[in-house]
């Protein structure tokens, strides 16, 4: 038996005090009706109603069971609002990710915009790697997630892809450290520090190819991530890395040298990534989020270059 829809029938009777009344505003025949409030009456093992030929009555036991039976509409209603407002992404938990080369003023930046995009929704933010990323997408362990490009997008829906211009960490008595912008083939004999290939396979391969390309290919390569022991490998081993201006303005102070590359040819481009078929509202206050926060507080800027597979119309996001 629907108790609900019983129940609904219930209380409907008893405020019209007309069986034909009531199925009119419930939009259902008569006969059916009253089938039904037999029904709940034997489940219920009382008798609602006294009826005649003229009105329809509540008993004791009637009245005495109203109340509840009201309440258990309401929550019924509830129950069913919260659950469309989860299916619909405005309510609940959304797990995301963003990569771990992000300064700190864009994180923050995005932590404080989201909220105003989608008040009343938990966010629980994760720093992966874009290959960590993929693998939780991919089994559902993760809703989204700020990926860099190139990578596989199999299976995933992309928000606008955004380009943050790399330049070079150099040791301040390096030759290159004494121009204003930094030819790649002028790193030569320097050592280049890489984050881990495993992090962003394809991204990591890119970026060596672009190096050989502009006419530098480092004696050795170095993995770091963290920004402080990055600063350390380039102030003791007199190796180069690249980074964002941002993130090296959002470090401490040290004697290492920003500088950028000469004609901007290395670039981090990201885009906020989620399984295909399963955006909703929260993935899309998530992406404009990200998207403004990267825009203000990083100098990002749209990508011309990259056109990754499930690319969504840039204007669904752009503030």
């Amino acid at each position: 038996m629907d108790l609900v829809r019983h129940l609904e029938c219930f209380v409907t009777v008893t405020e019209e005090s007309h069986f034909g009344r009531a199925a009119a505003r419930l939009g259902m025949a008569q006969p059916p009706l009253s089938q039904r409030i037999q029904r709940l009456e034997r489940e219920l093992g009382v008798r609602l109603f006294e009826r005649t030929s003229r009105r329809v009555t509540i008993t004791e036991a009637g009245t005495l069971l109203l109340p509840e039976a009201r309440e258990l509409l309401a929550r019924s209603e509830a129950f069913l609002a919260t659950a469309r407002r989860i299916r619909d992404g405005e309510t609940g938990l959304l797990r995301a990710a963003l990569s771990p080369d992000l300064a700190g003023a864009t994180v923050a930046a995005l932590l404080a915009g989201f909220p105003r995009r989608h008040p009343g929704l938990e966010l629980e933010l994760h720093e992966l790697s874009t290959a960590q990323q993929l693998a939780k997408l991919a089994a559902h362990e993760l809703d989204v997630g700020l990926i860099h490009h190139p990578c596989d997008v199999t299976g995933l829906e992309l928000g606008p892809v955004l380009r943050r211009e790399l330049g070079v960490l150099l040791p301040p008595d390096a030759p290159a450290a004494r121009l204003a912008e930094v030819p790649l083939a002028s790193l030569t004999g320097h050592d280049l520090i890489l984050f881990p290939r495993a992090g962003a396979p394809a991204v990591y391969d890119d970026l060596l190819t672009t190096c050989a390309r502009g006419g530098y290919t480092p004696a050795a390569v170095r993995h770091g991530q963290g920004a402080s022991f990055v600063r350390g490998l380039v102030l003791s081993a007199g190796a180069v890395a690249f980074g964002p201006r941002d993130t090296h303005d959002d470090a401490q102070p040290t004697d290492v040298v920003w500088r950028p590359l000469a004609g901007a040819p290395l670039a981090l481009r990201h885009s906020v990534a989620w399984p295909k078929g399963r955006g909703d509202a929260a993935v899309g206050a998530f992406t404009d989020a990200a998207t403004h926060a990267l825009r203000t507080t990083a100098g990002a800027t749209p990508d011309a270059t990259t056109r990754p597979l499930h690319l969504r119309p840039a204007s669904e996001y752009w503030l």
